[in-house]
């Protein structure tokens, strides 16, 4: 085997690591928002993700069936319903549930899990046990070959654009918008918040949705890369946390950096060894790196 030929198969293994850092980052963005901003313990956030994929199925299907030819423009718009409905059904689950849990994290936990059960046996009842896949548009299929040998995904740039698009949003929201200002606000100091008159109530049932539709359009970056079933979601939750934990809880530029390394790190070593044995090296270097700096990579310094 050539160099050219090794280079060739390592960009293209390295591009694989950067499909799954774009579904890692838009979980991990979510659960920034949730978890290091408001200090939920968010078991459910899979399941949003699961919402935002089966919305793309869904739209597919229809679509397929009642509109044929609009088959090459219904999924932009279907990225935006996964958005809505998870944002939707986020609203309801903190105004039902989690506006009676802030400042007792391990209840969180429990409440989050009994709620990501809950809805793993919804899609197994209305959708089907079996994992399905949508029908994308011809445009994101194929790829793009920059040089001989050298084979890129068309639907891997697509979510790689479409990450890069929905995490400049939620930094610019974050730091410029009315909204981002009560919530830095809020997790400053929710007293003098309330005291200038911060509805940090309805800022806290904002920033739960916001991050449970982010999480919606990671399922929907989702379908790219893999098939859909009702315990997908799940399958991704854990490194989320790892990715939101590893680079600092609150913060959104630690949560890049993190998941761009993780996944890139289990990507490569996935191409040298099994995947399981891959799945452990990247553990074991994230709890080492941990042992020495335990707020992560980019500590926020917030006053409590």
């Amino acid at each position: 085997m050539s160099f050219s030929d090794m280079m060739n198969i390592g960009l293209m293994q390295g591009f694989a690591g950067l499909s799954l850092f774009a579904v890692l980052l838009l979980m991990g963005l979510g659960l920034a928002i949730i978890f290091g901003q408001m200090g939920v313990i968010n078991m459910a956030h899979g399941e949003f993700m699961t919402i935002g994929a089966y919305t793309i199925y869904l739209g597919s299907t229809l679509t397929a069936q009642h509109a044929p030819d609009f088959m090459p423009y219904y999924f932009p718009l279907a990225i935006l319903a996964a958005f809505m409905f998870a944002f939707a059904a986020g609203w309801l689950v903190e105004w039902g549930l989690i506006r009676h849990l802030y400042k007792r994290p391990l209840d969180t936990l429990l409440a989050t899990w009994g709620v990501s059960l809950a809805l793993q046996q919804c899609f197994r009842t209305f959708i089907g046990p079996k994992e399905v896949s949508p029908t994308l548009p011809d445009w994101l299929m194929g790829s793009w070959a920059p040089a001989e040998g050298l084979d890129i995904p068309i639907n891997g740039l697509f979510v790689l654009a479409l990450t890069l698009i929905v995490t400049a949003g939620v930094l610019i929201a974050l730091h410029k918008s009315r909204w981002g200002l009560r919530v830095r606000a809020t997790v400053s100091n929710r007293v003098m918040a309330n005291a200038i008159g911060i509805d940090t109530k309805k800022t806290d049932r904002l920033t739960f949705a916001i991050g449970c539709g982010i999480a919606g359009v990671a399922g929907a970056a989702f379908t790219t890369i893999g098939s859909t079933g009702p315990t997908s979601g799940s399958l991704y939750i854990v490194d989320a946390f790892l990715v939101v934990t590893f680079g600092g809880a609150a913060s959104l530029l630690g949560t890049v950096v993190s998941a761009f390394g993780i996944a890139q790190t289990q990507s490569i070593t996935e191409f040298f060894m099994a995947g399981s044995m891959a799945k452990v090296i990247t553990l074991s270097l994230i709890v080492f790196i941990l042992m020495l700096r335990p707020q992560g990579l980019f500590a926020s310094k917030v006053r409590r």
